[in-house]
């Protein structure tokens, strides 16, 4: 637990710092990724986006179970 803590501490300061980097890759503008757009409102639905991020979490827990 203490070595999952330390990482995962570590992993946000790095996604901390790189961040003016980070928000520049098109992750939520996916194919499948909707987006309502009316005056006044805004409504994202990343849909494609949400896919990849939990399958790259299920594929890290899986590697860690190992």
């Amino acid at each position: 637990m203490n070595r999952l803590l330390i990482a995962l501490g570590s992993v946000l300061i790095i996604g901390g710092v790189l961040w003016p980097w980070l928000r520049r890759i098109p992750l939520f503008h996916l194919p499948g990724d909707f987006v309502i757009d009316r005056p006044g409102f805004r409504l994202l639905l990343p849909v494609t986006s949400m896919l990849i991020v939990s399958a790259g979490l299920s594929l890290i827990a899986w590697w860690l179970r190992r």
